[in-house]
């Protein structure tokens, strides 16, 4: 069969032909546990039945219609998400991804800082491949940008790095940070440094957004970044774990952007759909009622008490975005792992194995990780 799929994407030798809870299944049977969810988005795992009955029965009743119509699933969804938050957002926007979501901030940044020409952002962080988004992700100019010029200036500071908060000023309309940096390396920026930053901005009016594609939703063992370390945002975006695979995103907005929102200051057609609001709910929904923050801060712990094993030799980040820190090259111990039918993932950091798995995850689970890796000879 001749493949018609653009070749942009690398590839792992596992093809998948169905999933269950935790497990990956081969079209010739192979059973792989996944540690790495769909790239963090399979937050409920595989097969969660109140995640599909919540996607079919909306899907029975409307599958779609314009946002110019009002719809309540939108207005629950929207409330739903800032009540989940614990933080005192004022407006939601719902587009489709992540990098929408960033390229919105962007735009309301500029909104709420009219004059101001220059985003900041720190070094290893990673927020999308549009061109607002790419402009501000370490790395993209020199790889793969592939625009003629960026539509505003871009300046990069060293993470966790105080004193480069010096380079914020009055000019600055924004800066992006992931509360804990994805393909930076499950990267924990920590309390001080954004508590610094927090300080910086409103000292210099610029707005501090806290991308939170990978790291929220959950994933830290916290609604967000921004409740476990302390510090409110201007502007939070997330997506990814946000639908559980079904592509829906959202920007959360303080009262300070949302006095700066106008009619048609925004706009798109997908996003806010009724699925995808219908699957929001549904993931709010089991995240709460199964208790499932708290299962992540538990079986965290777990992986950290029990995976420092074989070529393991430390880890970082924070709940279910861990970073497991190699003596050998990362990607080595992936293959390795893949041959042992264990599915993990990499970084930008060649000695850092990033896990991101589903949050239904149980210490069983995470025992045969554990013993898979002590098996390991490199």
């Amino acid at each position: 069969m001749h493949d018609y799929l653009a070749p942009v994407f690398a590839q792992y030798p596992l093809p998948v032909a169905r999933a269950e809870g935790v497990w990956l299944y081969t079209p010739d049977g192979r059973r792989v546990l996944d540690m790495y969810g769909g790239h963090a988005v399979a937050a409920l795992g595989y097969g969660h039945k109140g995640w599909t009955q919540a996607l079919m029965q909306q899907a029975e009743a409307v599958n779609f219609q314009t946002n110019a119509v009002p719809m309540d699933v939108r207005l629950r969804a929207a409330q739903r998400l800032v009540k989940f938050s614990g933080l005192p957002f004022e407006r939601v926007f719902f587009i489709n991804s992540g990098a929408e979501a960033n390229e919105n901030a962007l735009k309301m940044a500029f909104a709420v800082n009219p004059g101001r020409s220059e985003v900041i952002a720190l070094d290893q962080g990673w927020h999308g491949r549009t061109p607002g988004a790419a402009a501000i992700t370490w790395g993209a100019m020199g790889k793969w940008y592939g625009y003629p010029r960026t539509p505003f200036d871009v300046q990069f500071i060293p993470r966790q790095d105080v004193a480069g908060l010096a380079h914020i000023t009055e000019k600055t309309a924004a800066v992006f940070v992931e509360p804990v940096q994805g393909v930076g390396g499950a990267f924990d920026i920590g309390a001080s440094f954004l508590q610094a930053l927090r300080k910086r901005c409103d000292e210099t009016g610029a707005m501090l957004v806290f991308d939170e594609v990978q790291c929220g939703m959950g994933r830290t063992g916290q609604p967000f970044g921004a409740n476990l370390y302390g510090v409110m945002p201007d502007m939070l975006t997330t997506a990814k774990a946000l639908g559980n695979g079904f592509p829906c995103s959202a920007l959360l907005m303080s009262a300070k952007v949302s006095q700066a929102i106008k009619l048609d200051a925004m706009g798109t057609t997908f996003g806010g759909g009724p699925m995808a609001c219908a699957v929001i709910e549904a993931v709010i929904e089991a995240i709460e009622s199964e208790d499932l923050l708290a299962n992540v801060r538990r079986v965290s712990a777990y992986i950290r008490e029990t995976c420092i094993v074989g070529p393991v030799t430390g880890h970082q980040g924070a709940g279910f975005l861990t970073g497991l820190k190699t003596r050998v090259p990362a990607k080595l111990v992936q293959q390795a792992l893949l041959a042992e039918n264990i599915l993990t993932g990499t970084s930008g950091d060649p000695q850092v194995l990033r896990l991101l798995p589903p949050f239904v995850l149980s210490e069983a689970d995470v025992d045969v990780l554990s013993s898979a890796l002590a098996r390991l000879k490199l």
